[in-house]
């Protein structure tokens, strides 16, 4: 095995010092191994009612979804004003949907108008090359278009598809009544290219000469929580659900994990950032997809959380070390680039603040809140009530939380997202119920679709797949 280089920060009061070391760390004997077996819990999490300052925190977020659902369509902007989505941004408007009825800001008229209107709309959208949902639409016409909102169709992520359909088992799950609708849209989709035999999981592109092009999609933290998605419809996604590969960078103390996969040979960006663990802890509480029973105080997916726990440790030793209260995530920006990854560690760096073609723009790293409030939410200490202190206020009452604060210069990001808000709320109705997804034991018209061996085969249903036949890495 050749080499790799890691960099090392050694924490000593507020100067640190980097140190670069050749090791051939590779997730393999010589590293941490991730844990086996049901985890204690990594953290403390906030349990109990919402205070009358969270309750109000929750109405501001449910703002910006009031201010930019559309009405003919039910879809929800991803960012204020602009009318276009994702499937992912379409899922954080779910959550936040979900999270607005919960906790009595919404009625169960207006939750039910809401959810059946945008069905409808996912019931009659054209998919990409009827496949597959395209990654974005125009929310005024649920047509498919480009990122810049043109009519057009430029692929599908398996990424934004997993966490869509963990929002959708989690609808399900809560009501019931809503089922048929969401089984009869996930009935559409053809499975065939995003989740292959052996569980690995595909995005599409198209090339320059619009050939569709499938690459495998995700890395560390984003791969495993996303695939959680479809294990939770009857799909296996053994080598999308392995931590392997992953490298370890020594940050202030912590073995923070890595992908080990190369970004100059996949084009693919190795991000290590908060959004990933902090959404897997809200929502499955950190455990295994097929795990119904397990309390708040274990963790059936251990290495996750342990993973998880490290990820947080780090930022509260950052601020520890420098004073910089950290909350790192990827998040929009108020002008260009317009979206970074503000990781704790990408591409060979720590602190790594990127654009998604990997140019250093460290003077966009900011504070996220969606980030501060799902620490808050999930570490009960003393470093997050600093956090939540720090950003709890940055709202628009009208319009709803901005994205973040900027670390160099305190400023806000002036500008509001579907994730961010929706995001938050997650966060708040955590600390009231705990794990977001709630298990009714009633099987539903996919459950029945999908143990149905005469079933449409085309599809490549959980029923009709043959064995893993692979035997190259991951």
């Amino acid at each position: 095995m050749r080499p790799t280089l890691h960099w090392r920060i050694l924490g000593a009061g507020t100067l640190g010092f980097l140190l670069l070391l050749a090791t051939t760390g590779s997730g393999t004997a010589a590293d941490p191994p991730p844990q086996k077996g049901p985890a204690r819990n990594p953290g403390r999490p906030r349990r109990g009612a919402l205070t009358d300052k969270e309750m109000a925190m929750a109405k501001i977020a449910w703002k910006y979804f009031e201010n930019n659902t559309n009405a003919k369509t039910g879809l929800a902007n991803a960012v204020d004003a602009y009318p276009s989505t994702t499937m992912w941004d379409t899922a954080s408007y779910l959550a936040g949907l979900v999270c607005a009825h919960q906790l009595g800001i919404i009625t169960k008229n207006e939750f039910d108008r809401r959810i059946s209107s945008i069905l409808k709309t996912f019931n009659e959208m054209a998919f990409f090359r009827d496949e597959l949902p395209n990654k974005a639409y125009n929310t005024d016409a649920a047509q498919k278009v480009d990122y810049a909102n043109k009519p057009g169709e430029i692929g599908y992520s398996a990424i934004d598809l997993g966490r869509l359909l963990i929002w959708f088992k989690i609808i399900k799950e809560r009501y019931p009544e809503h089922g048929n609708g969401i089984d009869s849209f996930v009935s559409r989709w053809h499975f065939c290219n995003i989740v292959d035999t052996c569980g690995s999981m595909y995005g599409a592109i198209l090339d320059d000469k619009k050939n569709v092009q499938y690459l495998q999609e995700g890395r560390l933290g984003y791969e495993e929580y996303s695939a959680k998605g479809f294990q939770l419809w009857g799909f296996s996604t053994e080598r999308a659900s392995k931590p392997d590969p992953y490298d370890i960078a020594e940050i202030y103390g912590i073995e923070i994990p890595y992908d080990r996969r190369d970004p100059r040979t996949l084009k693919a960006h190795n991000y290590v950032v908060g959004e990933s663990y902090i959404l897997d802890g809200l929502e499955l509480d950190w455990d295994e997809a097929s795990d119904q029973k397990s309390d708040d105080q274990t963790h059936t997916n251990a290495w996750m959380a342990d993973f998880a726990q490290r990820v947080y440790q780090v930022q509260e030793n950052r601020y520890k070390a420098t004073g910089i209260i950290t909350a790192r995530t990827e998040h929009q920006l108020d002008g260009p680039p317009y979206f970074v990854y503000d990781t704790i560690y990408s591409d060979g760096y720590p602190w790594n603040t990127i654009t998604d073609e990997g140019a250093f723009v460290p003077e966009k790293a900011a504070v996220s809140l969606k980030a501060a409030l799902g620490l808050w939410s999930l570490w009960n200490t003393e470093y997050t009530d600093l956090v939540f202190d720090a950003t709890s206020n940055l709202y628009d009452p009208a319009k709803g939380f901005y994205e973040g604060r900027y670390e160099k210069t305190g400023g806000v990001i002036n500008t509001f997202t579907a994730n961010n808000n929706g995001i938050i709320l997650e966060s708040l109705l955590h600390k009231v119920q705990g794990k977001l997804l709630k298990f009714n034991g009633k099987e539903s018209m996919w459950d029945r679709l999908i143990t149905d061996e005469f079933g449409d085969k085309n599809k490549c249903l959980p029923q009709h797949r043959q064995q893993c036949s692979r035997t190259v890495p991951r």
